[in-house]
């Protein structure tokens, strides 16, 4: 890479940045729980009406499964902010919640039947209809239980200020601006193996989740139900997490937007010769959308995303294509378990300052082999990437990792003192820091801290998860509401069903005629 590009846009941004290129960045969270009882089973109760319309909720929703939580911030600029805002919708779940618990791991509680876990539901609109026959095509593919896992999305804006700084250009376009963010997004696929190394946090399962099936690793016992890999990190992304073999030969290509979009529209409409025994029904007992490689654009599976607000019924890549790239969706993240919203300050001042560096660095166009090295790469680091003989690829040249990630962190380091200094504080800089130690001693990382009080506790995972669980619903209950309040919620409640039933009752089509319109329309 041209170094000298990144440091002559530091510069432009430590001389020019004083103005909101740093302070106007803006960041929204989204938490997946999974609700379970006061004794760690999980809930068998719909998504309770006390929290409002999974389908039209702004702060509260459901994801995959019915008892899969996912808690919406808005953006914010100060990361206080944002995460004081998480604090209250937690807060007020958990009053809604009186005899159930939020799971604090990404990994589920012990769940001994597929049956046992039920396909979030949104109502008879349509949209609701939609929405969950999605998600019955997910089970089919994939099974049930890669719908109890949770985890961490992370939404990063640079405004518009910061483009006009570090390109050096007053007039930059929106499309100058699309293509950038698919500069970064390249950077942080290619380094995109430190976020596991640094905050993986699920290198354990309930035996329970495994369901008897072969697999390849070689998993060690501890308490009485619980396996682990020695050198994991997270196993949430590994091959035991959200994996698609027909996405495998994909090729999406991120050098450009228009190829990006080029190329997921080809995914969903690419037919998937394994998933056609799913197709045979039609009507009330059809089982997915289509039997194509992605039903829709959301089951891409990717460590970060491009993103566009879209309309009500619009296409990702239509919004995309329509107005361009608005930030980017960092999805490779566990709950930090031992943070009672799931994700920390120093978390998220790190990835700023580690997604700003994506920015300035200078950012080729992917050569053929790099699409392997990114896969492979964050493979090795999620199932061993706390094993000190671990070597990674880059560009065809093996590495050692802690080689690799020092290098990285130095260059993010310099960056964190420049947001340091535009913003008059050390935050920055400190959570580079922080990284660092855990890139100097192993021990440091979260899973290296989860499998010790395991192994020294021989302490089940469940019965860990379920003590920090009760623990945090005791701390939620115990704050007091920061940026909201309980008016707020419960009018929000009342506006979502409000317009769940508007939805339901806007409808003027079958649903079969539905979702042909929907896949008609380019």
């Amino acid at each position: 890479m041209n170094h000298s590009l990144f440091t002559s846009r530091l510069d432009r941004l430590r001389h020019h940045g004083a103005n909101g290129a740093i302070s106007d960045i803006k960041h929204g969270i989204e938490r997946e729980s999974l609700r379970v009882d006061m004794t760690g089973q999980l809930s068998q109760t719909p998504h309770p009406t006390a929290l409002g319309s999974a389908l039209k909720h702004n702060f509260i929703t459901t994801d995959y499964s019915e008892s899969l939580l996912e808690l919406i911030t808005e953006p914010q600029r100060e990361i206080s902010g944002v995460l004081e805002r998480l604090s209250d919708i937690h807060k007020f779940t958990h009053g809604k919640l009186p005899n159930e618990l939020l799971w604090p791991s990404s990994m589920p509680c012990s769940i001994d039947r597929d049956d046992d876990i039920n396909i979030a539901q949104y109502g008879t609109s349509n949209l609701g209809r939609m929405k969950t026959l999605y998600r019955q095509g997910l089970k089919h593919r994939y099974g049930s239980m890669m719908q109890v896992i949770a985890g961490i999305h992370y939404n990063f804006s640079l405004p518009k200020s910061f483009w006009k700084v570090v390109l050096d250009d007053e007039s930059v376009t929106q499309s100058v601006i699309s293509q950038k963010y698919f500069d970064l997004i390249r950077n942080y696929q290619r380094m995109n193996w430190m976020i596991p190394y640094l905050f993986g946090a699920s290198p354990a399962v309930d035996q329970a989740f495994l369901q008897d099936k072969p697999t390849h690793f070689d998993f060690k016992r501890v308490g009485q139900h619980t396996l682990y890999l020695p050198y994991a990190t997270s196993l949430r992304m590994s091959d035991l997490g959200y994996t698609n073999d027909a996405q495998s030969s994909l090729r999406i290509c991120y050098n450009t937007l228009d190829d990006y979009v080029s190329t997921v529209r080809a995914a969903i409409k690419t037919p998937a010769p394994e998933y056609q025994v799913f197709d045979a029904c039609e009507g009330e007992r059809r089982r997915q959308l289509n039997a194509n490689v992605l039903q829709i654009e959301n089951e891409l599976y990717s460590s970060i995303r491009p993103k566009q607000p879209t309309q009500l019924l619009e296409k990702p890549t239509d919004a995309l294509e329509s107005r361009g790239v608005e930030y980017v969706e960092v999805r490779a993240l566990d709950l930090q378990p031992d943070s009672e919203i799931g994700i920390t300050s120093e978390q998220c001042h790190f990835l700023d300052a580690f997604l700003v560096y994506c920015a300035l660095e200078e950012s080729p166009a992917y050569e053929p082999q790099e699409y392997n090295e990114v896969e492979n790469n964050m493979k090795a680091v999620v199932e061993a990437g706390r094993d000190p003989s671990l070597l990674l690829v880059q560009l065809g040249k093996q590495r050692k990792l802690s080689e690799w990630a020092t290098e990285i962190l130095q260059n993010v380091d310099a960056v964190a003192a420049v947001m340091d200094e535009l913003s008059g504080g050390n935050a920055y800089r400190k959570a580079t820091e922080l990284q660092q130690a855990k890139v100097n001693n192993v021990e440091l990382t979260p899973s290296a801290r989860i499998v010790k009080q395991l192994v020294d506790q021989q302490q089940d995972l469940s019965a860990m998860s379920l003590a920090q669980a009760i623990e945090q619903k005791r701390i939620h209950a115990g704050n007091p509401f920061v940026h909201y309040s309980e008016a707020i919620f419960e009018q929000e409640n009342l506006d979502s069903h409000a317009k769940q039933r508007a939805q339901e009752d806007a409808d003027t089509v079958t649903f079969e005629r539905f979702l042909t319109d929907y896949f008609d329309t380019e």
